[in-house]
C-alpha cells in the first residue's frame, strides 16, 4: 500500500521556497498539517539559501480553517498559535498565496504571514463566533492592527467573510491577483519582513469603538463569545503582544468548553450529517431547472421568491389570472425590504421576476421539472390538485407537497405514479426560514429524495429528513410542546409567565405569543380534524378553543391570549385571565405557582420525550436532525443546541423523571419512550443512539 502523500511538501523556486499545503479537499488544519507547517519552518530558518517563502494551499485553496473531525476531539501539539508563532518567527517574508475560503485558524495562519496576496474569489473571515468561541491564535490582535478597532469588533463578533475586494480595501490582502501564486512570487524578489506583531493598534475614533463594542453586544443574543471578544479586542492596546496574545488565549480555552460552545459544535456537526440519509446513496438528483408552484397565497409567494432568488425559473399557478396577477403582486412586494436595505438593486429583482410566470393555465405544467403544491392545508383540496398534476405533469416531473400535518402517502396514492411524491414542507416566511423539511413517503424514489436534498441546497435551506407521520418531525413534537404549556396554564401558570419563561431560555418568543402571531385559527382547525381520533384519556384543554369560538384569533383580531392595538404592540387580557379562572373552577383545579426553571425543564422534556419516539419509530433519523429542526423552525436557541441535546446535557435519569410528571399531568400521549426509559437506565444519550434496522 502506498503511503499517503505529505500535507505539506516543500519546492524551490530560486531564492525563494514555496510551502504547499495538500490536504484535500479544503487544507484543514489537521495535526499533519500543523506538524508540516512547523517542520517547514524549521527547516527553512536553517537554510541560508533562502531569503523569502511563499505559503500556498494550490489551486483554489488555501486553509479553509480547523479540521472538523478533529473539533470534538482533546488538543494535540503542535497547537494553532505555535504554528503561527514559527511562520510569524521566521527571519524571513513569508508570503501568503490565497485562492479560496480562509477562514477561522486559516486567516489567523495567513495574519501570521508578512503579506497577503488574494485572487479574485478569496473569502476571509474570522468565524470562530459561530461556533461559541474567539479566535485562539492571534486573530483578535492582529486584525486590529490592520484595521484598527472599531472595524475589527464587527468582524469577528458577526464572523463576517469577506470577498478578495473588500478584504484588499480593508488591507487584509496586500493584493488581488488572477494568479495569486505567481503574483507571490514575484513580490517575494522585494519583500520585507514586516510580521502584525510589531505594529501598533492604530489610533481610532473612541465613540466609533465604543458604538461598534455596544452594536455587538446588543446582536449577542446571551453569547458569551462576542462579550469575551469585544473585551480581547479593545485590550489589543493594552500591554505587550504578548499580553494580548495571553488574554486571548485564555479567553479561548474557557469559551471551548463552555455549554454554548459545545452546543453549537453539536449543530455544526449536525448540519453535515443531515444530508446522509440511508437508501439513497449513488441516486442522481433529476433535474430541476424549471419549478412549478400551486397557489400563490403567503406561503406559495415565499416559496416563489426563495427559488427565484436561487436562479431557478419559476410558473406560479393560480385558480383564475386576477388570482394569479395577485399573487405576482404578493411576490414583487417580497422584494419591498431588501430593496430599501441594499441587500439587493432593482436590477436583480428585475431580473428575477422575469423569471416568473404567473398563470392559471395548468397546460403551462406539462414542461416543468418540479411542482410544489401549496395551497389550503385540506386533503379534499390537495386530493383535486395533485389528481390535476398526474394528467398535465410529464412523466419523470417530481411532485411536491407543502404539506405541514397531512398524510403524504395518501397524497400519493392519488396519482399514478407515488414514487414521484416527496413532501417538501417550508417554513414561514419561506423566503427566510432556514429550515425544508423533507418528507420520504413509503413509496418516494431514491433520486426523488435526492432531487429534493439538492433543491434545499440550491435555495439555501437546512434540510431535515422525515418520515411520513401526522406532523412529521416538527409539527408532531411541537404539537406535545403547546399541549403541556396549556397544561402548566390550567394548572396555575399564566401565559405571560410560561413565555416569559421560553424567553429567558433563549427563545425569541414564548409559544402563546407565537400562537397568536400565527393565528389561533390553525391549531383549532387541526385538533376539529383529530377529535375523532383522540384518546380520551388524554387530557384536553378547552381555553385555546373557547378563545376561537369566542372571535379572538390573535393577533389579526386585536385579541387572543394577549390583546393587541392597531400597532400590534402586545399586551395582558384580563379577560384571558378570567376565561382561564373560570375554566380552572368549572374543572375543580386549584391553581398553583411554577418557577421558570420548571416550566423551562418541563417543556424541553416532553419534546425530547416526542422526539425520542419519532426516533423509535424511524420518523427521524438521528437526533441531532430533530436539534436542527427545532433550532432552524421552531426558535429553539442554538446556544442550547435543540430538545434532545438539551436533555441529554440535563442527564436522561433526569429527564425520564420530568417525563414521568408530565405523564402525570396529561394523560396519554404523554407516556415516556421506552427509548427514553431505556438510555436512561444504561446510562446512554440520544446523541450516540442509532436505530439499528434503520
Amino acid at each position: 500500500m502506498n503511503a499517503a502523500p505529505a500535507p505539506v511538501t516543500l519546492r524551490r523556486h530560486g531564492s525563494v521556497a514555496v510551502v504547499e499545503i495538500a490536504y484535500a479537499p479544503v487544507n484543514p488544519l489537521s495535526k499533519g498539517v500543523r506538524t508540516g507547517l512547523v517542520e517547514a519552518m524549521a527547516t527553512l530558518k536553517a537554510d541560508p539559501t533562502v531569503t523569502a517563502v511563499v505559503l500556498s494551499g494550490g489551486p483554489g485553496r488555501f486553509i479553509a480553517g480547523a479540521d472538523i473531525r478533529e473539533m470534538n476531539a482533546p488538543p494535540d501539539e503542535p497547537f494553532l498559535p505555535d504554528v503561527v508563532a514559527a511562520i510569524e518567527g521566521l527571519d524571513k517574508p513569508v508570503i501568503a498565496a490565497i485562492d479560496g475560503a480562509t477562514l477561522g485558524g486559516g486567516l489567523e495562519v495567513a495574519l501570521g504571514c508578512d503579506a497577503r496576496i488574494g485572487s479574485p474569489k478569496a473569502l476571509l473571515g474570522l468565524t470562530e463566533t459561530r461556533l461559541g468561541i474567539i479566535p485562539g491564535a492571534g486573530g483578535t490582535q492582529r486584525l486590529p492592527r490592520i484595521v484598527g478597532i472599531a472595524a475589527a469588533i464587527p468582524l469577528v463578533c458577526e464572523a463576517r467573510i469577506l470577498k478578495a475586494k473588500e478584504a484588499h480595501a480593508l488591507g487584509l490582502l496586500d493584493a488581488v491577483a488572477d494568479d495569486p501564486l505567481a503574483a507571490a512570487l514575484d513580490f517575494a524578489a522585494t519583500a520585507q519582513k514586516r510580521p502584525l506583531s510589531a505594529l501598533p493598534v492604530p489610533e481610532g475614533d473612541a465613540a466609533a469603538e465604543q458604538a461598534a463594542a455596544d452594536a455587538a453586544l446588543k446582536g449577542a443574543k446571551g453569547q458569551p463569545a462576542i462579550g469575551e471578544a469585544v473585551r480581547v479586542i479593545r485590550a489589543a492596546r493594552e500591554g505587550t503582544f504578548a499580553d494580548g496574545l495571553a488574554r486571548e488565549r485564555a479567553a479561548f480555552l474557557a469559551l471551548r468548553e463552555s455549554s454554548e460552545a459545545k452546543a453549537l459544535r453539536h449543530l455544526f456537526f449536525a448540519e453535515r450529517e443531515a444530508g446522509k440519509v440511508p437508501g439513497i446513496e449513488g441516486a442522481a438528483a433529476r433535474p430541476f431547472a424549471s419549478v412549478a408552484v400551486i397557489g400563490a397565497g403567503t406561503m406559495g409567494a415565499g416559496i416563489a421568491s426563495a427559488l427565484l432568488d436561487a436562479g431557478l425559473n419559476v410558473t406560479l399557478v393560480e385558480r383564475d389570472e386576477d388570482a394569479a396577477q395577485a399573487g405576482a403582486t404578493r411576490v414583487r412586494g417580497l422584494y419591498d425590504r431588501p430593496l430599501k436595505s441594499g441587500r439587493v438593486s432593482a436590477a436583480q429583482v428585475d431580473e428575477r421576476l422575469a423569471r416568473l410566470v404567473p398563470t392559471a393555465d395548468w397546460d403551462s405544467l406539462s414542461a416543468v421539472d418540479l411542482v410544489i403544491e401549496a395551497a389550503f392545508e385540506d386533503m379534499d383540496v390537495k386530493a383535486d390538485i395533485f389528481r390535476r398534476l398526474d394528467t398535465v405533469v410529464r412523466p419523470g416531473a417530481v411532485l411536491a407537497s407543502n404539506t405541514s400535518y397531512l398524510d403524504l402517502d395518501a397524497i400519493a396514492d392519488l396519482t399514478s405514479r407515488p414514487e414521484d411524491v416527496v413532501g417538501l414542507h417550508f417554513f414561514a416566511p419561506a423566503n427566510l426560514m432556514k429550515l425544508l423539511e423533507v418528507v420520504r413517503g413509503a413509496k418516494t424514489a431514491p433520486d426523488v429524495l435526492a432531487t429534493a436534498l439538492g433543491l434545499a441546497k440550491k435555495i439555501g435551506k437546512q434540510p431535515v429528513v422525515a418520515g411520513n407521520c401526522d406532523g412529521f418531525i416538527g409539527n408532531r413534537i411541537y404539537a406535545v410542546y403547546r399541549r403541556h404549556a396549556e397544561y402548566l396554564v390550567e394548572d396555575g401558570a399564566a401565559p405571560e409567565e410560561v413565555d416569559a419563561a421560553l424567553e429567558s431560555y433563549g427563545f425569541a418568543m414564548g409559544i402563546f405569543a407565537v400562537s397568536d402571531m400565527s393565528g389561533l385559527d390553525i391549531a383549532f382547525a387541526m385538533r376539529k380534524r383529530r377529535a375523532a381520533t383522540r384518546d380520551p384519556n388524554e387530557r384536553y384543554v378547552t381555553i385555546p378553543d373557547l378563545l376561537c369560538e369566542a372571535g379572538r384569533l390573535g393577533r389579526k383580531t386585536g385579541s387572543g391570549w394577549y390583546a393587541y392595538d392597531t400597532a400590534g404592540k402586545k399586551s395582558l387580557d384580563p379577560r384571558t385571565a378570567d376565561l382561564i379562572a373560570a375554566v380552572r373552577t368549572e374543572r375543580g383545579i386549584a391553581p398553583r405557582a411554577f418557577t421558570p426553571g420548571e416550566i423551562q425543564r418541563r417543556l424541553v422534556c416532553v419534546m425530547a420525550n416526542e422526539g425520542a419516539k419519532e426516533l423509535e419509530e424511524g420518523i427521524a433519523l438521528r437526533a441531532s436532525d430533530i436539534d436542527l429542526a427545532f433550532v432552524n423552525g421552531y426558535g429553539f436557541p442554538r446556544l442550547k443546541g435543540g430538545p434532545m441535546f438539551a436533555a441529554d446535557q440535563m442527564g436522561l435519569p433526569a429527564v425520564l423523571a420530568e417525563v414521568e410528571a408530565a405523564h402525570a399531568a396529561g394523560g396519554a400521549g404523554s407516556a415516556p419512550s421506552q427509548l427514553l426509559i431505556d438510555l436512561a437506565r444504561s446510562g446512554g444519550s440520544f446523541a450516540a443512539w442509532r436505530k439499528t434496522n434503520a
